[in-house]
């Protein structure tokens, strides 16, 4: 009688498998009901097999951390880059790819931004692409100033402020916090634009949103 070959992965599957059942564990029940055992009964693989790419639960927070920070640059990254020497479309298009990441994976973008992750500087991939991030949307925001297109000031300050004007959007949007006496009115785009333009010394245009 033949024998049936046990259920296997990938080398590079098995952690995305990990690291997908932690985002839902983590999203659903906190970090408190995050355990490597418990992924790995999610995974359908044995409880020890975890421990192949995960030291520990806060390894596996870094990674999903460090996935979606990396998700978020592409995302921010591909959006841009149709508008090489065009920095207001550039900041529109990159801040617009933020909100569309968190309302088409909220699971992963409540994790990212979770703060859950302790003793970050023991996990560099998380330091680095984090900070890449951070520093792309400074450098939009120096390129919209020496356009004159988002007022002056330190930029890094002002990168916080809009990145918080656009998270706390999104985080209202994704709890469904914002009233539907609103949505029924304005679509989320036309909130985003509104959003925006609380930072801009000049009209968002709507049209660059269609892509």
């Amino acid at each position: 009688m033949p024998v049936m070959p046990k259920k296997s992965y990938h080398h590079g599957d098995l952690k995305n498998s990990l690291v997908k059942a932690g985002i839902g564990i983590l999203a659903r029940e906190g970090v408190s009901g995050l355990t490597l055992r418990k992924v790995a009964r999610k995974s359908g693989v044995s409880h020890a097999a975890p421990y192949a790419h995960f030291s520990d639960k806060q390894a596996l927070i870094a990674a999903i951390s460090t996935e979606g920070f990396k998700r978020l640059y592409e995302a921010m990254d591909s959006a841009i880059e149709p508008y090489a020497d065009r920095p207001l479309e550039q900041l529109i298009a990159g801040a617009w790819a933020y909100v569309q990441f968190g309302l088409n994976d909220p699971d992963h973008f409540k994790v990212t931004f979770s703060g859950v992750l302790e003793k970050e500087k023991d996990y560099p991939a998380f330091v680095e692409i984090s900070r890449r991030t951070f520093d792309r949307v400074v450098s939009m925001v120096e390129a919209c100033q020496r356009a004159n297109i988002l007022r002056g000031g330190p930029p890094e300050v002002l990168a916080v402020n809009i990145w918080g004007q656009l998270h706390g959007l999104v985080s209202l949007l994704i709890e469904g916090q914002i009233s539907h006496k609103v949505l029924d009115k304005y679509s989320t785009k036309e909130i985003f634009v509104t959003a925006l333009s609380q930072f801009t010394l000049v009209p968002v245009p709507t049209d660059i949103l269609s892509i």
